[in-house]
């Protein structure tokens, strides 16, 4: 395997902070594609500009998340004019999503949304994401909810966006899709795999239960807010969403293919 040196490709007008979420954005892409979370040259995945409130990277429009490089990223403000040269677009729903968040969620650094067969089927039911796996358990009542409105590109929408999503980690958007949030993107990425291992158990429990099977036994709410404190408030042993599984993922992606890197 050839490594590349991240720090080797970076452009000289690219500050060394910027570069490291360029890479971390990067891989970000490659994952989700490899977990085949992807749809085409569609969906996001944003990062904030490291020192800047009101920048922004994200994909270019036209390239296949394994396609995506560092250096290949867009920078564009919070008004989706990009701030930098590139020779791409950016995607206009992209914009309007993201940079509601980035303008009005300063904790979230990194916004992932996607558009899988799970997060939608699951985003059509009254409750969303229901407690019936350890998955789930993360997101007890730390869902928020936004009623489909047609492709996300009225301006207008993004106030009821912002509104909707109030200070939650992860929104279901309605017959959408899902949003994660995170201060990285290793953080947004793993909230991204747990919710969607949530959610293919709770499709998998419901089609048990359709063909027949008996009821589904969900735990009491003080057992599921315990759980879901436990998480969140990183009782034990257990880190931010991320810290342990993301070296890991960054190592596989070397194995497997480290042009992201450039």
């Amino acid at each position: 395997m050839n490594m590349v040196d991240s720090s080797d490709a970076r452009p000289a007008n690219i500050d060394p902070a910027e570069w490291d979420a360029r890479v971390a954005l990067a891989a970000c892409y490659r994952l989700v594609a490899i977990m085949g979370l992807d749809d085409l040259i569609y969906n996001h995945i944003s990062m904030r500009v490291p020192g800047r409130d009101d920048q922004f990277l994200i994909n270019p429009y036209g390239l296949l998340f394994e396609e995506i490089t560092a250096s290949s990223l867009v920078r564009i403000d919070l008004n989706g004019n990009k701030v930098a040269p590139s020779p791409y677009a950016v995607n206009v729903a992209g914009f309007v999503i993201h940079g509601a968040i980035h303008r009005h969620r300063h904790d979230a650094a990194c916004v992932l949304h996607t558009h899988s067969d799970a997060s939608i089927a699951v985003s059509a039911q009254a409750h969303g994401l229901l407690p019936l796996s350890q998955f789930a358990m993360r997101f007890y009542q730390r869902q928020a909810f936004h009623d489909y409105e047609g492709v996300a590109i009225d301006l207008d929408e993004q106030t009821r966006l912002i509104e909707h999503f109030g200070t939650q980690p992860v929104m279901l958007l309605r017959n959408h899709g899902v949003i994660t949030t995170g201060r990285t993107p290793g953080e947004a990425f793993m909230l991204l795999y747990y919710f969607e291992r949530a959610a293919r158990i709770q499709l998998d429990m419901q089609a048990a239960v359709a063909g027949g099977a008996g009821p589904i036994i969900a735990p009491s709410h003080a057992v599921c807010e315990k759980a879901a404190r436990q998480f969140w408030e990183h009782e034990g042993d257990i880190l931010i969403a991320g810290e342990r599984e993301w070296p890991g993922f960054l190592r596989k992606l070397d194995r497997l293919d480290p042009s992201y890197r450039t």
